[in-house]
């Protein structure tokens, strides 16, 4: 069996997804029985063909198209043709979306394949849930989302409870969550407690991160020390004295490092589809805060993992909770629980496997 992956959104999250991916599928048990071909776009930030070639299994074939995040007739041309080319040349059983370009420009590429093609597609966070955008905005998303999966068809898979809910009003859907690496993430485990209370993020410094809300919780909580785990374009937003910005770093055992050296995980998000981070900070046995959004809402069980806040003023409540050791400890057992209930990649990867034979 011939399965195509597309995706434009190769970055944050949904590259660590596929890098994960990449390893499953690549596997040598795994691969005599699908063929895995991974079509992907080197245009999102950090995101190189040399750093996909070093990263990602051998096991699985790559090919690496111009694609763009916004809309370019020009460019998305061109991108519909060359994905057209190489959908050809593969001749694949299955074609699986991921993310809202990809979504589109792919289901077009296959539509002029001229033969029947199972179709899947995983949103990753549909666009007209962005909450920093305008409601016409939202509603041509929207318009856009429900008109290709009426007119082309397929199979949504959602990655997160919520997603899957709205999924089952646009089309056919299924849910395989996220999952993440819980046996080599454990490799970086080690108690911690800091002689402050020290609160983290781990991603890119971009709007969907709000940077701004993470700064405001920052200066309104000065006794406590703050890390942004990464870098990014809207770093000139992180002004609060008691925020550390690390920097990029591109080994992820540094990362894991740094991430298990916070106390309190904090997720700031303005919108999501199933944030790994968060997963990766359960993993780590890290109590998560994270405002009350999709994503965020389906991962962290309130009073047992972590809190969900709608509003700063919720905020010193929950820290006060959280600055007892014990019911940091407790709380983070019960993260890393649930991730083994629900959020192992190698798990969830058979799920997708024992979708595409069926």
């Amino acid at each position: 069996m011939k399965v195509v992956h597309i995706v434009e959104a190769l970055e944050g999250g949904v590259y660590a997804y596929f890098k994960d991916l990449s390893a499953f599928f690549g596997d040598e048990k795994n691969c005599k029985t699908i063929e895995t071909t991974i079509i992907y776009s080197s245009n999102r930030n950090g995101v190189s063909i040399e750093k996909v070639n070093s990263e990602f299994s051998k096991g699985v074939n790559l090919i690496n198209i111009n694609m763009v995040r916004e809309i370019s007739l020009l460019q998305d041309y061109s991108a519909i043709i060359k994905l057209t080319g190489e959908l050809k040349k593969i001749n694949p059983d299955i074609i699986h979306l991921h993310s809202s370009k990809a979504g589109v420009l792919g289901r077009i590429a296959a539509f002029f394949l001229f033969k029947k093609v199972k179709i899947f597609y995983t949103p990753h966070g549909y666009a007209f849930l962005r909450t920093d955008i305008s409601k016409t905005a939202k509603k041509f998303y929207s318009v856009i989302e429900k008109g290709f999966q009426w007119f082309f068809g397929g199979t949504i898979i959602a990655c997160g409870d919520t997603e899957f809910e709205i999924a089952k009003n646009i089309g056919p859907a299924k849910l395989i969550r996220n999952g993440v690496d819980i046996i080599d993430i454990r490799q970086h485990f080690l108690p911690q407690q800091n002689a402050k209370l020290t609160i983290g993020i781990l991603g890119r410094i971009t709007p969907a991160r709000n940077p701004q809300l993470f700064n405001d919780i920052a200066l309104r909580f000065p006794d406590f020390n703050f890390i942004w785990i990464g870098d990014g374009e809207l770093n000139h937003l992180i002004t609060a004295p008691n925020i550390k910005i690390t920097g990029w770093l591109l080994d992820k055992k540094n990362v894991f490092e740094k991430l298990n050296s916070i106390d309190v995980y904090l997720q700031t998000s303005l919108w999501e589809g199933l944030p790994i981070a968060v997963l990766e900070a359960m993993a780590l046995e890290k109590p998560v805060i994270a405002t009350n959004i999709i994503g965020n809402k389906d991962i962290v069980v309130p009073d047992q993992t972590g809190f969900v806040f709608d509003k700063i003023d919720e905020l010193e409540n929950y820290f006060e909770i959280l600055k007892a050791h014990k019911t940091r400890a407790l709380f983070g057992e019960n993260a890393l629980k649930r991730c083994y209930e629900l959020f192992d990649k190698d798990e969830n990867f058979k799920q997708l496997q024992a979708l595409y034979q069926e």
